[in-house]
């Protein structure tokens, strides 16, 4: 039994981890035939189930920030858990992002203290076959590239996000690079699909409304499956 993550099913070896846990029981309900609990301990709602081409699969919140993503995931690794694609929220540092917008990041840039503490440097890859996979499930409406991982939300450092979109980076989120980190340390698959929710402007924060959003998590999880069906 793990520290923070005490199982009541069956884990799978294939999990989407997102970080909220009402999504997490959202995509369950969507992507799972029969869902059943897999953890509730601290708030971290999981569940496991048959998935379309009945073999299990697992989704699993993180919480926000990259270290409860890296604790959820190493605890995940523990119970035999390979492959794992973050389906998460975003805010856009490219111009040409609308609300509601898929990124899948082929890179993320650790400006965060989670996965720093890990060798490796700053910039961390995701399984190629994985974004691959993510990047044509989702189509020609989304966008790849490299995203910004940092520990701040609400950061008063509107500064940053300009430096960042100078250096290429499409989006900014708080967990794929701890979990890219984690991933590479344990020998895991992994890849990030994200939703833009936020538009991070010099006039401030543009927010989805909740009808949207909803259909950005629906998109999230089908590509994301997609992805995860593909990779064996």
């Amino acid at each position: 039994m793990g520290i923070h993550l005490r199982p009541t099913a069956e884990p799978a070896s294939r999990a989407l981890l997102p970080g909220d846990p009402g999504r997490a029981l959202r995509l369950a309900q969507a992507l799972l035939d029969g869902p059943r609990m897999f953890n509730h301990h601290r708030g971290l709602w999981g569940y496991t189930g048959m998935a379309a081409d009945g073999a299990p699969l697992l989704v699993q919140a993180t919480g926000m920030g990259g270290p409860s993503a890296a604790i959820v995931l190493e605890e995940l690794a523990d119970v035999g858990v390979e492959v794992v694609v973050r389906v998460g929220t975003c805010g856009a540092l490219a111009a040409d992002l609308a609300l509601g917008d898929l990124v899948v990041a082929t890179q993320a840039l650790g400006e965060d203290g989670a996965s720093r503490a890990f060798e490796g440097g700053p910039l961390r890859a995701g399984d190629p076959a994985l974004v691959q996979g993510l990047a044509a499930a989702a189509g020609a409406g989304a966008r790849a590239g490299l995203i910004v991982s940092t520990d701040l939300f609400y950061d008063p450092r509107s500064e940053r996000g300009n430096a960042w979109a100078g250096q290429g980076a499409l989006a900014v989120e708080m967990e794929t690079a701890a979990l890219l980190a984690v991933s590479h340390r344990r020998g895991l698959r992994a890849a990030t699909l994200l939703a833009v929710t936020d538009l991070l402007g010099s006039d401030g924060r543009e927010r989805i409304d909740e009808d949207a959003l909803t259909t950005a998590e629906e998109r999230l999880g089908a590509v994301a499956w997609q992805a995860v069906h593909g990779a064996g």
